[in-house]
């Protein structure tokens, strides 16, 4: 594992100088889920909840959260994206799976904006049902996969 790059040799934090590494495509795809009872998932799919569409909510959450994650990590580089998907899916009956894909013309990449994309999204869908589901639970956000940049690609191998 490489050292830390976000410290200096003196141990204080430091936001990592990119200036001279070249602009390059870079994408990251980001997954999580949120279990929940079914009659909660349900309600979501039917669109009965009172508060209105939470898949329609929790995907503008997520890609508002994409877009601000530099003010949300404190050493994240602001970064203009030029595309942030949101997927919803049901699964099985007692679940939302959430995927994020955020790409970018850059010197860093965006796996961060993705998987802060998810997690508010996420997030999202637990505040809009938490008073008909407290039993909520955010599982597995996970970075999925990564393309672009000195590290290469990176794409996260189905569980044996």
């Amino acid at each position: 594992m490489s050292e830390f790059s976000h410290f200096d040799e003196q141990g204080a934090s430091r936001m990592v100088d990119v200036g001279a590494k070249p602009v390059t495509q870079r994408s990251a795809r980001a997954s999580g889920r949120v279990l929940m009872q079914p009659a909660t998932r349900a309600m979501i799919l039917n669109r009965e909840h009172s508060k209105g569409d939470v898949l329609e909510v929790a995907r503008l959450a997520g890609i508002m959260a994409a877009k601000h994650t530099a003010y949300l990590i404190p050493l994240c580089h602001p970064l203009s994206l030029e595309t942030i998907t949101i997927d919803l899916q049901p699964q099985a009956d007692n679940a939302i799976r959430i995927e994020a894909t955020v790409s970018v013309s850059a010197k860093t990449g965006v796996e961060m904006e993705a998987l802060t994309a998810v997690s508010v999204a996420a997030l999202t869908i637990y505040d809009m049902c938490k008073s008909v589901d407290r039993a909520m639970t955010i599982q597995e956000v996970q970075l999925e996969e990564k393309a672009g940049g000195a590290s290469g690609h990176f794409l996260r191998s189905a569980p044996e």
